[in-house]
């Protein structure tokens, strides 16, 4: 009997290490998939991907009847823009190159299903200072910092105006690719109070997503 729990115990014992070797190797197969670049063959399923707030590139709230949605554009969703017809890998590299020292924000902003500026149409006052405030003074009222309550200054902003066409008012907002953004766990994007008393608004969004973005197979 001796013998046979020795020989039940080793087996047992290769049993548990078998599985614990297995155990590793699957999370480490898990952890490296998760980790692997999401190439898409179309911009709209690069879209799809984006917009599906699991992936965490995409951020929404309302607050105060004012609908906020933060989503990050990929560099190779600014890359398709320019490419053209000429789709050669030097091209590509080039662009590629160009953008990806930048990281881009779509910000949209509606009430009642409209851009904020047909919101306030009825006060001429306050239209005009909305206009001037969205046209050019959003580098003012909408920032970016690291969790130590680093500002990352905004490169750029475009705010093309639809003149009540659209169902919400978007703006591109540019950052540069610094260190501090994409060493950090995640980034904070607040929005000051524009004039519909939602006060501050924040979005916390994780920094991984700038160095694992998607890609588009321009060589499809």
């Amino acid at each position: 009997m001796t013998a046979y729990k020795h020989f039940m115990a080793y087996v047992t014992l290769r049993l548990n290490t078998a599985t614990k070797v297995l155990l590793l190797a699957s999370i480490g197969i898990l952890l490296t998939s998760s980790c692997t670049t999401q190439t898409f063959d179309s911009t709209e399923a690069m879209w799809e991907y984006l917009n599906d707030p699991e992936n965490e590139y995409l951020h929404q709230k309302t607050i105060n009847g004012v609908d906020f949605s933060l989503v990050y554009k990929p560099t190779d969703l600014l890359v398709h823009q320019e490419l053209g017809a000429d789709k050669s890998q030097v091209k590509v590299d080039s662009l590629r190159a160009k953008y990806s020292k930048y990281l881009y924000f779509n910000l949209s902003m509606s009430k009642n299903n409209q851009e904020l500026l047909s919101n306030v149409a009825a006060d001429k006052q306050r239209f005009g200072a909305m206009v001037n405030q969205l046209a050019f003074s959003m580098d003012q009222k909408v920032h970016l910092y690291t969790a130590q309550k680093d500002t990352i200054p905004m490169a750029d902003f475009i705010y093309p105006r639809m003149y009540g066409m659209s169902g919400a008012t978007t703006i591109l907002i540019v950052y540069p690719r610094k260190n501090e953004v994409t060493n950090s766990e995640f980034m904070t994007l607040s929005i000051e109070d524009l004039g519909f008393y939602t006060g501050e608004v924040k979005f916390k969004i994780p920094a991984k997503i700038f160095s694992n973005e998607p890609k588009l197979n321009f060589n499809k």
